[in-house]
């Protein structure tokens, strides 16, 4: 479906995206980097809104430059803000249907359609200029799909929506993946992008750091230094225990959350997966109950720094793909 090869971006001297190779058959992808990473760059240079400096890309075994034809293929939800003019959603949605070559009869059915899919028919009539940042993030989405494109492609679309909204917009991502037609979700929040269950895409800097299964990505996280908390019946117990063990650095013992029972165990580790492996052993021989057992920091930013790390080749983490 995609194909880079060796792509570099540049901005004069600023680097949009750097030495990028990727091919992606069709599939569920989330594009996940900081802001200010290079995924809406790459998501241009994937569609043939900017040339690639160096190196070529191929969407659909097709470059994408000057192919505008291409285009009806693909659904945009991109995520800069437009300037709406004094129309309707609907008229709005009409008209971007109609700029793919689709008659205007064609073109209504096709705007009523997806608007009722994102849940906007109430206020289709309604002058966009008065819709809230939420109802303007569902128009959108509605002219992304109208047109049932085989690529769907999503540049941070839960800007805006409320958690109902943020909930109806992963399940409708989930239907669509369920069709066997293609998604890339590009955001900068992990676990909005995980409930989506795609195949991940990390990206930072410009640099396509990795690539895989959530299960793949966490494993990186997993074979790198690491501090885990454990809450556990005897927490004392399993920290002598665990002491011994050649990958723990260092251990303290946490007083619960008002209401929690047990103690939390701290324990720094040079490779958290050694630690989890060791303890269901340790557990079974000395009778202790574990209640909750996790890393102390899953956030995105943390997942970036180690993976930036293992990439200069200051940590010693799992394989990049």
């Amino acid at each position: 479906m995609i194909e880079l090869d060796q792509v570099t971006k540049l901005y004069g001297t600023v680097i949009g995206v750097n030495d990028i190779n990727m091919s992606l058959p069709p599939g569920t992808y989330g594009l996940l980097g900081p802001n200010g990473s290079g995924k809406t760059t790459l998501i241009n240079l994937i569609l043939g809104q900017l040339k690639p400096t160096l190196g070529t890309v191929r969407l659909f075994g097709k470059n994408p430059w000057s192919r505008d034809s291409l285009l009806r293929k693909i659904g945009l939800c991109p995520a800069t803000e437009v300037a709406f003019p004094r129309v309707t959603g609907y008229q709005w949605v009409k008209y971007l249907i109609r700029m793919h070559g689709f008659s205007s009869q064609a073109a209504d059915q096709m705007a009523r359609k997806s608007l009722a899919q994102v849940r906007l028919d109430h206020a289709m009539h309604r002058p966009m200029q008065n819709y809230s940042l939420g109802m303007r993030q569902r128009a959108k989405l509605a002219q992304a799909i109208a047109h049932e494109p085989d690529l769907l492609i999503l540049d941070e679309p839960f800007n805006g929506l409320d958690p109902v909204g943020r909930m109806e917009m992963i399940q409708f991502l989930r239907e669509w993946g369920s069709t066997g037609r293609s998604l890339i979700l590009a955001s900068h929040i992990l676990h909005e992008v995980e409930a989506v269950h795609p195949s991940f895409l990390l990206i930072s800097g410009g640099r396509l750091l990795a690539s895989g299964s959530p299960d793949q990505v966490r494993s990186i996280l997993a074979e790198t230094p690491n501090t885990i908390r454990i809450r556990a019946s005897n927490a004392r117990l399993l920290a002598s225990q665990l002491m011994e063990h050649p990958a723990v650095d260092e251990i303290s013992i946490l007083a619960p959350e008002r209401g929690e029972s047990g103690e939390i165990l701290q324990v720094a580790t040079r490779s958290a997966a050694q630690v989890y492996n060791r303890v269901p052993e340790l557990l079974a021989a000395a009778n202790i109950e574990i209640y909750e057992m996790h890393s102390a920091d899953e956030s995105l930013g943390h997942l970036f720094s180690t993976l930036m790390k293992i990439h200069r080749g200051e940590s010693q983490g799992g394989t990049l793909t």
